[in-house]
This record gives C-alpha cells, structure tokens and sequence, in this order.
C-alpha cells in the first residue's frame, strides 16, 4: 500500500498559574473561591482549545505526503518516529553549504533552523531560505511567507539538495541501467533471452509493435525506439515506486509537475527537432485561403505548445489524484474516529491500490503512445 503510518499532534494545555494573595481571613476565602471558578472556567476553555488544535487535519497529512521532502518520514515525530535523513547541497552567499537534513531542529514556532558558515538558514514549508534578521517570541530567526505573520527573508540559495523525488529518480535510473544491461547479457549466448531478459523482451516488443511502429511508421521507428522505450519504463517504474509503503516510502516522483513538464519538454524537442520540412510548413503555410493565415498561424503555434502540456498535466494530475484518495479513505479512520469505519475504508484502500497497479502501467503506455503520435504527425509526407 501507498499510505504511511498517519499520526495526530497531541498539544498540551497551558498550565494555570495561580499567584498567592495577602488579605483578612473572609476576603482569603472569597478571592479563594473567585480563583476556584476561574480556574474551572479556563480549564474548560484550554479544553475546547485543545480540542479544537488537535482536530485531525486531513488536508495537512495528504499535502505533506504527495509533497517533496528534504527527508524519509516513515512514522510518528521527528523526535521519536523513523525519519531518514538525505543530503542538503545548497550554493549559498558564502560558497558552498552541504550538511544533512537531520541537522535542522524543529523550534517551539515550527520552523527549522540551522547556521552554516556564518549563514542562518531557514527551512519552511520544505523550502530553504536565508534567515531574517528579527527574532520571534522564541528567538528563532524564522521566514517570511506572504499571509502569515514572520520576520521577512524571502530570498533562497540555490537547493541542490537530494530530496525524496531527487532520491527516487536516482534509484529507478540505476533499477533500469542494472535490469537493461542484465538484460542485455542474457543473449550472449544466443537469440533466445534468459532470466530477466525473458521478462523484460515482451515489453520491448510491445513498445515497437504497439507504439513505434503503428505512429512513426515503419522507415523511421528504430531512431526513436530508445527514447521511447526510457519514457515507458522511467514512468512506469516511478508509478510503482509511488505504490510502495516501505521505502523509499512512496515518493511521488511522477505525481511532481516539475518532472512532468521535462518529461514532456523533452517529447517537444524530439517532435520539433525531427520534424521534416512539411510539418514546418503545415504550421506556417496551413492549407486554407492565404487570409486565414492570421488566424491559423497562432492556432497552429498554440497546439505546438498545448499537446505536450496536455502530456504534463494527465500523468502529473492522474498519479497526484491516486495518492489523494488513497489517504483520503485511510483519513476516515480518524475524521469518524471509529474502529467500525476500519475495515471499510481498508478495504477500499486495497482496492484503490489494486487500481493504481492497473494505471501506473497505463499512464507509462498512455504517455509513451501520445509520444510516439507527436512525433509521428511531425514526419507526415507533404501530400498527406
């Protein structure tokens, strides 16, 4: 399953100070009596608060999931659950910064503090940011964040840091160059694939008789086979990643835009680049009357640029909305607070993650194929 171990803040209630009062034997008894009511009322009141701030937040907990982190979270708090720490690389006003994300403490205000060469550093929200020169009431130098009252430091080093996504991307390309070179090995001695070749050729097959050759055509497919072929397996093999509650405790690589958009960037540079002289010419000479051309010619421009965003924005929006309702039915357990919605929403949980095995592996096809189109439409013969 995809969902980590969810947990919920216990905030403590603030304790009641009661200072000693000098006075004749009736008014000891009266003010006795007065700070009696009081303290009922204000315990009552702290209890409402307390009520109030540890109410289950299940927006937070799914936000902090599907984010990127600087860390491996697996359960509980920072100071008594499982976090693993990556690297923080950051190029700073002073050179170079590199240190582990463990060195952050979480203050009493909620911010994380470090000073590194001289540098106060900041991490808010998963981002780092140069220190304000104003403490807060906790003497923490903390960020500023439009709408919310802190101290102003709104500039950031450049983060070069190995964070979850960072991490994972790393891991599945190494996955595949070790799959694919095993691969590889077993036709040394023939044409006939052993072991992890025999799985892995019927999906090469699949890719070049289902992909290539159906949208590019047959003169031209093999050149655009390997880049075909890493689209399909990167996505597919970080869909499953994704799925996989232990670790790297599923990092939502795919489910991030920012690698969605260069994913689909690099199909529009292969598309435009490759593209023969006809598709050029569809664009700026389209075939209708010569003064539509100022209508056409946008038009035409625009669906350059929309088809691979509309690539970006399917994988980026169907893996998120996976992650979002699979901790959305695990948070219902503790909106209801009741061990009666359990089973219930564990058993949609597993029937989610059933679903989700179906479309890691049809977004990956789904991408690939779109891919595969585009660049195909950009090798059309003129008089087609």
């Amino acid at each position: 399953m995809r969902w980590r171990a969810t947990y919920v803040w216990l905030l403590a209630t603030a304790t009641l100070v009661f200072q000693p009062l000098k006075a004749q034997h009736h008014q000891e008894q009266h003010e006795h009596e007065t700070h009696a009511a009081e303290h009922v009322q204000d315990a009552h009141h702290d209890a409402q608060h307390s009520d109030a701030e540890e109410a289950f937040d299940p927006s937070t907990l799914i936000m902090h999931h599907i984010a990127d982190a600087h860390e491996f979270h697996a359960w509980g708090d920072h100071e008594s659950g499982f976090t693993l720490p990556l690297p923080v690389i950051l190029w700073t006003e002073g050179g170079l910064v590199s240190f582990l994300s463990s060195e952050f403490h979480h203050d009493d205000a909620g911010t994380h503090v470090v000073e590194k060469n001289g540098q106060r550093l900041v991490k808010y929200h998963e981002k780092i940011y140069y220190a304000a020169d104003v403490p807060n009431d906790h003497g923490a130098y903390v960020t500023y964040v439009e709408g919310e009252d802190h101290a102003v430091a709104n500039e950031r080093p450049l983060d070069f840091s190995i964070t979850k996504n960072v991490f994972s991307l790393l891991m599945s390309a190494l996955v595949l160059i070790l799959l694919f070179s095993a691969a590889g090995r077993s036709y040394k001695n023939g044409l006939v694939a052993r072991g992890i070749g025999s799985f892995l050729e019927p999906l090469v097959v699949f890719v070049r008789d289902e992909i290539a050759r159906p949208n590019i055509g047959e003169e031209r497919y093999k050149k655009f086979m390997p880049y075909l072929l890493t689209l399909f397996f990167f996505i597919w093999m970080n869909n499953l990643i994704g799925l996989i509650p232990f670790f790297p405790f599923s990092s939502n690589l795919t489910g991030n835009i920012a690698v969605t958009f260069t994913l689909a960037f690099m199909t529009l540079i292969v598309t435009n680049v490759s593209a023969n002289g006809g598709y050029w010419k569809h664009i700026f000479m389209p075939p209708v009357p010569w003064p539509l051309w100022i209508v056409m010619i946008p038009v035409e421009l625009i669906g350059v640029i929309s088809k691979p965003f509309a690539l970006m924005v399917r994988l980026f929006a169907n893996i998120t909305a996976g992650h979002i309702i699979i901790l959305s039915l695990t948070s219902l357990i503790f909106i209801f607070q009741s061990m009666a919605i359990a089973p219930v929403s564990v058993v949609f949980v597993l029937f989610m993650n059933f679903i989700e095995l179906l479309v890691a592996a049809l977004q990956a096809y789904i991408f690939t194929l779109l891919s595969a189109l585009f660049i195909g439409l950009a090798h059309v013969d003129e008089h087609h």
